[in-house]
């Protein structure tokens, strides 16, 4: 017979209280059990001492004979001390989906893109600006040429009339 030590879901509708019991692995859930070794209250503050009661004793004896416990229920021995648990990661978790990397590719690429054209954009401008400043050697930059901006009022006067 393969006995396990599992979670027994009792208490109200969203309200779960849990009996930690050592049951046969084939009964159901709420279905008959061997023993009550603890209870387990979710409800409670995690730092809280009546959220996971637990017979030691009991728990210890059971896994000796080789009852299997459950992941919550291992978690529990573990804190207790009774039975080691080694400490697992799953490595895919955080990793994204088949849509969401698609997704990260085509904005990588598009980013690739806007980036090349607005150096394109600043080295046409980088070498334009030399050429239009030369006439103008000897004078500052924010005062305009002489006669260049008289001289343009006047033709475009002249067309007009």
């Amino acid at each position: 017979m393969a006995v396990s030590i599992r979670l027994s879901r009792g208490g109200a509708k969203k309200r779960p209280y849990y009996k930690i019991v050592v049951t046969d692995a084939r009964n159901s859930r709420d279905g008959k059990f061997i023993e009550r070794i603890g209870s387990y209250n979710p409800l409670l503050p995690k730092d809280s001492p009546e959220r996971v009661k637990l017979d030691a004793e009991r728990a210890r004896h059971w896994v000796s004979v080789g009852a299997k416990p459950s992941d919550r229920v291992h978690r529990f021995l573990d804190a207790a001390g009774i039975l080691e648990r080694a400490q697992r990661s799953n490595l895919k978790k955080g990793e994204p989906g088949e849509k969401a990397k698609e997704r990260a590719e085509e904005r990588a690429a598009r980013d690739a893109e806007l980036a090349a054209a607005a150096a394109e954009a600043a080295g046409s401008e980088d070498e334009a600006t030399p050429a239009d400043e030369a006439p103008n050697e000897g004078q500052s930059t924010s005062e305009p040429a002489e006669g260049a901006s008289d001289a343009a009022p006047a033709e475009g006067a002249e067309k007009a009339e």
